[in-house]
């Protein structure tokens, strides 16, 4: 069996499974009142898991422990997770397993282009586990899912949440030639905390993909995210948004991390509410066209109304241009 290596050269056969990586156990706190949510159990959250199984897909909803699923899946709101649930990094925050991925399958791009259709979603977010083993880090097969949606659900808007493809020469613009209407990259944390949380990427490398995606295609809007409560400052979090708006980048989500275990990174604190409302004022004055930023944002939480947003202060800022 060959053997792979994330981007830190750690060997990833000794990462098959999450519980055996080398982190040590630290509890998870109890959530505060603002961020708790009710178990899902509308008849809409039946269907829309009914579909996503029928189509045998995976979502990120689902493998990342997404608090939002209930709210979304009511709604009929899936973000599709291709290329596998299987990722070959160990990010400390995630809770996406970890190891040797298996083949692509190649019809994949296809029976997510049918649930699309199926689920009459206006805008459908589609993102991936790293597939550092690929070539092309999996661009092609993002392109082809996005081929797919276009034929199938041709009125759908596509958003897409891609890895950082690093050392992976000219992924992006496979992905970026197949008219994503919204490139999304989350950064994820500030440059101090990267060879703790997401130590198989590079800050500067994934800064400079979402700068790329805006110059091979000044009409593909740019999104990024942060998580907070990982033990950033909050002059961190403002130098982190004055690099996202100097590679203009239009749109920021900020969220609340949630320990998924007690292997995972230890929460530091959990931001208020009013401490996010602050966020997003100043996020607003820096320059962004849209902000989501609460306790309970994640990338792809009420993309599709963001997304008319979005379009809207485009339109707006050129009428005033």
């Amino acid at each position: 069996m060959a053997v792979i290596f994330d981007q830190s050269g750690k060997d990833l056969r000794a990462l098959r499974h999450p519980e055996k990586r080398e982190r040590p156990a630290t509890p998870v706190p109890r959530k505060p009142d603002w961020i708790r949510v009710k178990a899902p159990t509308s008849k809409a959250f039946g269907e829309t898991r009914a579909i996503v199984r029928a189509h045998g897909l995976v979502t990120v909803c689902e493998e990342a422990g997404c608090p939002n699923i209930g709210e979304c899946w009511a709604k009929r709101h899936a973000t599709f997770m291709i290329m596998g649930d299987t990722c070959t990094r160990a990010c400390a925050f995630c809770d996406v397993k970890t190891g040797i991925p298996g083949a692509l399958d190649a019809g994949e791009p296809e029976r997510v282009a049918r649930a699309v259709a199926e689920l009459a979603l206006e805008h459908v977010v589609i993102t991936s586990v790293d597939r550092d083993d690929l070539n092309d880090g999996g661009a092609e097969h993002f392109a082809r899912t996005i081929c797919a949606i276009r034929k199938a659900a041709p009125a759908t808007t596509i958003e897409v949440l891609t890895p950082d493809f690093l050392r992976k020469q000219r992924a992006l613009d496979v992905v970026i030639a197949a008219k994503p209407d919204v490139f999304n990259h989350n950064l994820e944390t500030v440059p101090r905390l990267y060879l703790k949380i997401r130590p198989g990427a590079r800050y500067f490398a994934s800064l400079r993909l979402l700068q790329e995606a805006k110059e091979i295609d000044r009409q593909t809007f740019t999104k990024s995210g942060l998580m907070v409560g990982l033990g950033e400052t909050r002059e961190e979090v403002m130098q982190v948004m004055d690099d996202l708006r100097a590679a203009s980048v239009d749109f920021l989500t900020i969220g609340q991390y949630l320990q998924p275990s007690t292997r995972h990174a230890a929460i530091d604190r959990f931001w208020t509410p009013d401490e996010f409302k602050a966020l997003e004022q100043i996020a607003y004055a820096k320059g962004f066209l849209m902000v989501s930023a609460s306790p309970l944002t994640r990338s792809s939480y009420l993309a599709g109304d963001d997304f008319a947003r979005l379009k809207a202060a485009r339109q707006a800022q050129s009428i005033g241009a």
